[in-house]
């Protein structure tokens, strides 16, 4: 098949490019619409508790939904008489709303329950409603409705926030990042390009074949949009990874293929040669990197599911962009492909010499594997300990539900929940309904219960049926926020607990410790950070056990050995770990200003199973680059340990300049990420970015050989079944070679 596609490129290079810009532009057309429509949530896991209860809430009582928050600012008081009337504004444009209900303010509401709805300096009240509809088409309505309530007018400031705005603004702030993440790498990555390549022409080639590959994922985005909901942010993702690795994969075709060309091959039978060697191994790379990125399907969020989706659609168009349009640019340029090299006339402005060629020996990275070598285990020791040592703020991990505060500080809804946060009690933050689906016919039984839930310290009220409770005491006989209808009810706490907080959660936990007098489901913040944070811990192991699993898989049929699967995976999970916990410590322990954002004391719970699936596909991209070079020299040699480090210095020396430059540009790519303004995705940017560097700068040239050269010949051990086996079936990069069995034997001490 590789041969056939170096063919077409060879024999119709143009009308291969004619078809590719028809489709790149039919692509970029079809998929462009995608930026408006796709969604901001996505975070919650199906059939949990709070998920049930808010169904039966909507079912039964036509309540529940999305919240939206409108303060109402005046420095003279809420009760002067330009904030009466704004209040009132608000609350009539709300009720002109079909999609408004359950509207509470301030103003409208008797006295002895007014307190919850005005700031402690008593100059901002709030207006409460909630907004009917799912992710597709609340947080729209919530915007819509609020647009022309919120601003300042008559010395009253009016902002409007909650979950539906936050939504709201989640979508629109994802799109200006999209923006500035294309305007900040695209020319980094080019000029990253132009001194890697050395040539101007070169350069642009990789950033056609990322656009190409960038347009037909859009257009897989909105295909997919029109069957299942997609998050806004796997285009955001989507556009990182097709920049890295169609830059990634073209830049290790033309390298074979200059190798090729400066070995003295003709043209044609380079890039043909180029195909069956790197073009192979390019595919098995981004096999890697779609099977670990597919194992985020193992979550039922479909936040995660659409970050899979943009990851299985970036992968396939980047390899199909290297494998067909690649090399028809590669035909078409010819000569051409070399010209406009810059370095040149640098060179000559610094007056240096030009480079001579070096045989892989003399290479930087030769001298490095043979330094691990010598010193395999001072190596191992303290680069493990740097790893391990970066790694530690894991152990104080707490994942969290993202609130208002991922957004920036200039976002309506972050304000309105400053305002809360500092203003309030969590009351408007901390509802807990409790809801009991049947068996609550009996109302002398539910206040009875009211009765010992607002005995609870740290409990403010409690809204049941038969009246509002505090302090074990009925307040009013008028009810806020509960109902009973037949069997069913639910009823309303309000708390002074920070929901996202350990304190929240111990709230709950009190709460739900009182004698219910039917079966009963929660709702608030609490339960949904409990559910949906035990929803992905739960499946976290199964996640690995998948990347385990696919690891042994793959890197056997690539290198017909046992044992190195076992080592890439010891390696991959070393820079995880360190990556993951510069990233607590930075993100969510505050340090180093959390680079911009707020430190919580939690990390946003869907962040784990992200970085794990991507960072670990994009290690094992350079896992596969690296160790498929060592093979090839390993095959050519005679076996012995002599030849095992041997081949993997001459691997290490063939392929280290270019993975490290392909790290380079991916970096960029990913730091490119943290432009943005939602701090989540800053901190997804600053984890690919660390977990590339520290592999291709530390593990790949320190850690790999030195561990090689421990294990001597044992490396490329496999079974004698296992073996015959992979001679017959397993991958090749070569045309034609023969695959040794090899036993393991004691290792040798032989200098290299």
């Amino acid at each position: 098949m590789l041969t056939k596609m170096a063919e077409l490129a060879l024999r119709s290079p143009r009308r291969v490019a004619g078809v590719v810009l028809a489709l790149f532009v039919a692509a970029a057309a079809f998929g462009l619409p995608v930026t408006t429509k796709l969604l901001a949530g996505g975070y919650d896991v199906p059939g949990t508790e709070f998920t049930q209860a808010e169904q039966i809430l909507a079912d039964k009582f036509d309540t529940g939904g999305f919240t939206l928050i409108m303060t109402v600012t005046d420095p003279a008081g809420v009760d002067s008489d330009a904030a009466k009337a704004r209040g009132a504004d608000v609350v009539a444009g709300l009720h002109r709303s079909p999609y408004a209900r359950q509207i509470i303010s301030y103003w409208a509401t008797p006295p002895r329950f007014a307190g919850a709805l005005v700031g402690r300096d008593h100059t901002t009240a709030l207006v409460v409603a909630q907004v009917s509809g799912n992710d597709r088409d609340a947080p729209q309505r919530a915007h819509d409705m609020s647009a022309e309530l919120a601003g300042d007018r008559d010395g009253v400031t009016v902002h409007a926030g909650g979950e539906a705005i936050s939504q709201y603004e989640l979508n629109r702030q994802s799109r200006v990042d999209l923006v500035t993440l294309e305007l900040v790498a695209a020319p980094f990555t080019f000029l990253a390009l132009v001194w890697i390549f050395g040539s101007v022409i070169a350069a642009i080639l990789p950033l056609a074949v990322a656009g190409f590959a960038i347009a037909a994922t859009t257009a897989a985005l909105r295909t997919l949009f029109a069957f299942t909901d997609v998050a806004v942010f796997a285009l955001n993702l989507a556009t990182a990874l097709c920049l890295a690795l169609a830059v990634d994969y073209t830049l290790f075709i033309i390298n074979r293929y200059r190798e090729e060309v400066a070995a003295g091959e003709p043209r044609d039978r380079a890039l043909i040669r180029t195909m069956n060697t790197a073009g192979r191994t390019v595919i098995y790379s981004a096999l890697t990197v779609v099977v670990t990125a597919a194992t985020m399907f193992a979550f039922p969020i479909y936040f995660l599911r659409s970050l899979a989706y943009a990851g299985l659609a970036g992968v396939g168009f980047s390899l199909l962009g290297s494998l067909l349009v690649a090399p028809t640019l590669i035909v078409l340029l010819g000569d051409k492909l070399d010209a406009g090299d810059i370095r040149k006339p640098i060179r000559r402005l610094l007056r240096r010499p030009e480079p001579v060629p070096k045989a892989p020996e003399q290479t930087f990275w030769y001298r490095t594997a043979t330094f691990a070598m010598r010193r395999a285990v001072p190596v191992i020791v303290v680069l493990g300990a740097l790893f391990l040592l970066l790694g530690s703020p894991l152990l104080g991990t707490r994942m969290g539900y993202p609130d208002d505060r991922v957004l920036p500080t200039s976002s309506s809804a972050r304000q309105v929940g400053e305002i809360l946060r500092g203003q309030f009690s969590e009351g408007e933050l901390g509802v807990v309904h409790i809801v009991m689906p049947s068996g609550a016919s009996s109302s002398p039984a539910l206040s009875r219960y009211a009765i010992q839930l607002s005995k609870i310290p740290g409990v403010n009220t409690v809204s049941a049926p038969g009246g509002v409770y505090a302090h074990g005491e009925l307040i009013s006989i008028v009810t806020v926020d509960s109902a009973q209808k037949g069997d069913a009810a639910y009823l309303a706490v309000t708390t002074d607990a920070d929901p996202l907080s350990p304190a929240g959660q111990d709230q709950l936990a009190t709460l739900k410790e009182v004698p219910t007098p039917a079966p009963a489901l929660f709702t608030g913040l609490a339960q949904r950070e409990r559910d949906d944070v035990h929803g992905i811990v739960e499946r976290l192991p199964w996640m690995l056990a998948l990347i385990a699993i696919s690891t042994l898989v793959l890197i056997f049929l690539m290198t017909g050995s046992v044992v190195l699967p076992i080592k890439a995976l010891i390696m991959n999970m070393l820079s995880l770990t360190a990556a993951f916990g510069v990233m607590t410590w930075i993100f969510q322990d505050g340090h180093l200003g959390g680079l911009g954002t707020v430190a919580t004391g939690s990390y946003n719970y869907t962040m784990p199973p992200l970085l794990v699936c991507l960072a670990y596909g994009l290690s094992m991209d350079y896992e596969v680059f690296v160790l498929s070079r060592m093979r090839e020299e390993w095959l050519r040699s005679g076996g012995t340990a002599a030849d095992n480090q041997r081949a993997v210095a001459l691997g290490l020396a063939r392929t280290g300049r270019i993975v490290t430059a392909a790290a380079t540009v991916m970096a960029i790519v990913f730091l490119s990420i943290t432009t943005a303004q939602v701090s989540f995705m800053r901190a997804l940017g600053v984890g690919l970015a660390l977990t590339v560097v520290l592999d291709a700068f530390l593990v790949r040239p320190l850690l790999v050989p030195a561990f090689m050269r421990l294990l001597g010949r044992a490396n490329w051990w496999a079974p004698g079944p296992l073996a015959r086996w992979h001679a017959r079936r397993g991958f090749t990069e070569t045309e034609h070679e023969t695959v040794a069995e090899v036993e393991p034997a004691p290792r040798t001490d032989i200098s290299v």
